[in-house]
């Protein structure tokens, strides 16, 4: 990881600073900066305290924002780490989607395939009620089956979202029990 991540912050500043600091000549006409604002780590429950430490370091030497996003549980193991934690600005915990929010992702989702959410449609009416089953309300678990489900259309050339397609996406996706 710190090797990884090292060479990769140093290419894309590298990559930054060749856009912006470079006539059309590509002669030099700036001095290189520090170009990257943020880094953002997702599934950061899963970072071990070595990594926790390199982070904390780039963050220090560099004046690097981190974004980390994952499970509830990662605040709590993070604050075990005294010199990591003292850094946290803040820490906000999504809640699950309510009917409403659902239902209006939900129609976005529908639209991006080109097809309309009926309400009125006993066939629509059980695939949300499939999805908000199968999610309950999570977001990150929402987007990963509509992945899916865009997925299954597109093989089985289809124009219609039903049960069966959705719990078909499901059984593709290393989820809970639902």
């Amino acid at each position: 990881m710190r090797e990884s991540l090292g060479d990769l912050i140093y290419r894309a500043e590298y990559t930054i600073d060749e856009r912006l600091n470079y006539d059309e000549k590509f002669c030099k006409i700036a001095k290189h900066n520090n170009s990257i604002e943020m880094i953002i780590f997702d599934e950061s429950e899963r970072l071990s305290m070595n990594t926790t430490e390199f982070i904390r370091s780039i963050f220090d030497k560099k004046n690097i924002g981190v974004l980390l996003i994952g499970m509830p549980s990662m605040e709590k193991r993070f604050s075990r780490f005294a010199q990591f934690y003292s850094r946290v600005g803040f820490a906000h915990n999504y809640r699950p989607l309510t009917g409403d929010e659902l239902t209006f992702v939900l129609t976005r989702h529908w639209r991006s395939l080109g097809i309309n959410l009926d309400n009125a449609d006993f066939t629509d009416v059980q695939a949300v009620a499939t999805i908000a089953r199968i999610t309950g309300g999570n977001f990150r678990l929402l987007h990963r089956l509509f992945t899916q489900i865009e997925r299954i259309m597109q093989i089985n050339e289809l124009t219609v979202i039903t049960d069966d397609v959705v719990e078909a996406a499901r059984s593709t996706l290393v989820i809970g029990v639902t």
